[in-house]
């Protein structure tokens, strides 16, 4: 058995599309209702549960009469507006039956990357756990746009498990665990624990869900478990038939252990909840400063800027071949900072005055990638 599992009090589990509808779209009650009977008896437990449920867009298919996940967005929204209300309708029914109320939580990438709405987000999550109900997270995907070529909830499900503080991510697909290759192949062998990196060596991960519905596949599920066993929160990846199995500590699926350390919250969601709104090019002893020393990135290091971004905005900082070595939140808008490259703190202030004998990036602002 396994016993990070078992101790969980805390769990958040998340559910693809292909584990809940159709190959021709629309939901599949039978599954919606194993699932539910499964999370509801952990909440029967006096564990708190966050479901993160992908199927809009798949369970708007069958009603719209397409008879496949459409490529072009406003077909993607609509057929996302129809599907969540059924969606959220049948979770509503499935849970009721055990007399369990559930909250609709729709984030967009705004969401979990600007840290305002970063905390929103945890206090609704919140409130909702505190009120013994089950929060539904799902990405917006009626009005979303970067987050639908993203394509699925995984990384979202990751980020959700370190907002609330979880102590285990279960995530459920239609594969019973990480193979060496595709499952189908006779020299593909089943992975039972991923301690390290090393543990992912020459394993090849696929991109699309069997049943067609879903847009993620083992890639994204393992980029997922990366992020939130590096938050220190240990991940169970099965098949979700096994939810249950899985739930209650048996040794189905693939365990990925959680990282001894747990890193800063702050510099977590910087590294992991934020998408960079520029680049700042770095010379070559600018990268070793800031890689190596850990230093504070200053305007004499910096070669050329790319990108539109404010003041606290995220920024991403690359090598001269381009390669992003750090992530940080800018001290200048984009339009100050070219008339200061290449030029050191003391001669800045004293030309333009002492507001500028600051750093670009503080390190204590700046993440490592």
């Amino acid at each position: 058995m396994r016993e990070a599992v078992l101790s969980a009090r805390r769990i958040v589990v998340k559910v693809g599309s292909s584990s809940l509808t159709t190959a021709l779209g629309g939901l599949d009650t039978g599954r919606v209702d194993a699932l539910t009977d499964v999370l509801a008896g952990l909440a029967a437990d006096g564990r708190e549960v966050v479901l993160v449920s992908s199927g809009a867009i798949a369970a708007g298919l069958a009603p719209l009469g397409l008879p496949r996940r459409p490529r072009d967005l406003a077909t993607q929204q609509a057929a996302a507006s129809v599907g969540q209300g059924l969606l959220i309708g049948h979770y509503t029914a499935s849970f009721g039956r055990h007399g369990r109320t559930v909250g609709q939580v729709l984030l967009t990438v705004d969401d979990v990357t600007r840290r305002a709405h970063y905390r929103n987000a945890y206090r609704t999550l919140r409130k909702l756990l505190d009120l013994r109900a089950i929060p539904i997270v799902n990405e917006n995907d009626t009005v979303a746009t970067d987050e639908i070529r993203f394509g699925d909830n995984d990384r979202l499900a990751a980020l959700v498990a370190a907002l609330v503080d979880a102590d285990l991510l279960v995530l459920l697909s239609d594969v019973e665990a990480l193979y060496t290759g595709d499952p189908a192949r006779p020299d593909s062998r089943k992975i039972d624990e991923v301690r390290t990196d090393a543990d992912l060596a020459g394993v090849a991960v696929g991109r699309a869900g069997r049943a067609g519905v879903g847009t993620g596949g083992m890639v994204t599920k393992v980029e997922a478990a990366k992020i939130a066993t590096g938050f220190g929160i240990p991940v169970v990846l099965t098949a979700a038939p096994l939810a249950g199995p899985a739930l209650a500590g048996e040794p189905v699926g693939t365990f990925f252990h959680r990282m001894p350390k747990r890193p800063a919250a702050r510099l977590f969601w910087l590294a992991h909840a934020t998408s960079p709104r520029g680049r700042l090019h770095l010379d070559p002893g600018a990268v070793q400063a800031v890689v190596n020393r850990r230093k504070s990135l200053l305007p004499a290091g910096i070669t050329s800027v790319d990108g539109t971004f404010t003041a606290g905005d995220p920024v991403d900082l690359v090598d001269a071949a381009g390669a992003p070595v750090a992530r940080g939140l800018v001290n200048y808008d984009a339009v100050e900072l070219p008339g200061l490259l290449g030029r050191s703190t003391v001669e800045l202030a004293a030309t333009l005055g002492p507001g500028y004998e600051r750093e670009v990036v503080h390190r204590d602002d700046l993440v490592l990638l």
